[in-house]
């Protein structure tokens, strides 16, 4: 690796780190919320990470367009949260959404819903693990997988564990800040290579194309993969906790909304660098592997220092995303886990300090799984994770927060263990559309049932 590079990364991480470092320092014992810029960076720092990069840029390589979807799907999401969900969020009263359904459902929905949805979360802590590795295979290639991940394990609890809430939120401004230059920068560049938006897409039109892939569709992988992952992304934002809990945690619900709101109208234009990379690199280098796409774009076309800065960003931006899940895994686990069986850690500074015990067990039990092959595996089922998600949670979550006090709670905790189940099965018999509609299909289904049964008993 050149020393510019390699200084590159270096400045980038610990900029990085030592913002983590300064805004948890300075938010200690502070009680005051967040603002809205501070919540959009919790949003953007957990959402934006190696799907909306390196992932995007490796499905632009086969897809072109299609790709859009892990970003476009992301500011979709938000608007959704920012437009009907920020008000019944926090206003219901709960701290976790386990919470809220345990609040209209009883302890066995809550307990049902809360494994469900940690095991979810974890599949895509795992995966974010195993990414943040193979950006640091790219910067140091003998280092090997077991360092890799032990390095990655390390940043994602420095990431938040020193910082705090705080400063998970003041990070994820300063990198989508990086990221912007880094992707928005690689596609300039691209545009620039090819003369510009008539010259790139003459090119794509002269790419080798057997399989006759139409790359600037959004629905190039057909409209049943292709709005199944956008709606993946949707139901997994408004199921996952370190979501909610950044609209929790704003001192307003003005803050809260306005800074979904900016997630939702910054999040896309970043998928756009990592298409534009993609399908250059597609054209230059058929015979590439996909997934390093936009590293060796990086490696081969920026100079130096800034493509040093691009890489430590992309590995801050993986790192970012699974510390912020392990967070949000860490306070369900405080709030509808452990504060279940013992009120021994009542008090903010011990729910606090367990907190983050959590979270180093969370990564550091994840880094373990993924030095074996059960890690490979694990990841070629990361894409159900959301879906395992949305399917346990969200049917009763809405239930809850929209329609509390109509539901009968058998049909809830029904919802909350079929809807996953069928998500699985769906997987294993190989429906020609994504399983995760079959699930959140079977999940509304039961709860409406639910809704019937307990009118009926209203009216007896």
């Amino acid at each position: 690796m050149e020393l510019s590079v390699l200084i590159g990364v270096l400045v980038t991480v610990a900029l990085i780190l030592g913002l983590s470092v300064y805004s948890g320092a300075r938010g200690k014992g502070g009680g005051q919320g967040s603002g809205a810029a501070v919540t959009a960076g919790i949003i953007m720092g957990t959402l934006v990470g190696g799907s909306s990069t390196v992932g995007t840029a490796q499905l632009a390589y086969n897809y072109g367009m299609s790709a859009w979807w892990f970003t476009l799907g992301g500011g979709i999401s938000c608007l959704v949260l920012a437009l009907g969900f920020v008000g019944p969020l926090r206003h219901n009263g709960g701290r976790t959404l386990i919470g809220m359904v345990e609040k209209e459902f009883g302890p066995t929905a809550g307990i049902s819903a809360s494994l469900l949805n940690t095991l979810g979360t974890f599949i895509n802590v795992i995966s974010q693990m195993l990414a943040a590795s193979a950006v640091l295979a790219v910067l140091f290639p003998n280092l090997g997988l077991a360092w890799e991940l032990l390095i990655s394990t390390v940043f994602m609890i420095l990431y938040v564990v020193i910082g705090g809430r705080r400063g998970a939120g003041l990070v994820g401004i300063l990198k989508l800040v990086l990221l912007y230059i880094a992707m928005i920068g690689s596609g300039v560049i691209v545009l620039h290579m090819t003369g510009g938006i008539g010259g790139f897409t003459a090119m794509v039109k002269g790419i080798d194309n057997p399989e006759g892939v139409n790359f600037f569709s959004l629905f190039a992988r057909g409209a049943g993969t292709d709005l199944g992952a956008g709606v993946s992304l949707l139901l997994g934002v408004l199921t996952t906790q370190t979501y909610a809990q950044a609209v929790l945690s704003s001192r307003s619900d003005a803050a809260a909304r306005t800074g979904a709101l900016l997630s939702t109208f910054l999040i896309p234009p970043i998928g756009i660098g990592g298409i534009l990379v993609g399908l250059f690199m597609r054209a230059n280098y058929p015979g590439l592997a996909a997934k390093t796409a936009l590293t060796t774009f990086v490696t081969r076309y920026m100079p130096g220092a800034l493509g040093g800065v691009v890489l430590g960003t992309l590995f801050i931006a993986v790192v970012g995303t699974g510390a912020g899940l392990a967070l949000g895994m860490s306070f369900v686990l405080n709030e509808d886990i452990l504060n279940r069986f013992t009120d021994k850690f009542q008090g903010a500074q011990k729910q606090r300090l367990m907190g983050r015990v959590w979270m180093v067990l969370v990564l550091a039990l994840a880094c373990v799984l993924s030095m074996g092959p059960l890690g490979d595996t694990i990841l070629s089922f990361a894409f159900m994770s959301m879906g395992l998600r949305a399917a346990a949670v969200f049917a009763c979550l809405c239930a809850a927060l929209f329609f509390p006090g109509r539901v009968d709670r058998k049909w809830a905790v029904a919802s909350i263990i079929a809807g996953p189940c069928a998500v699985l099965a769906g997987r294993l018999v190989g429906l020609p559309f994504d399983s995760l509609f079959l699930g959140i299909a079977v999940g509304i289904v039961l709860v409406l049932i639910g809704a019937a049964a307990h009118r009926r008993k209203r009216s007896a």
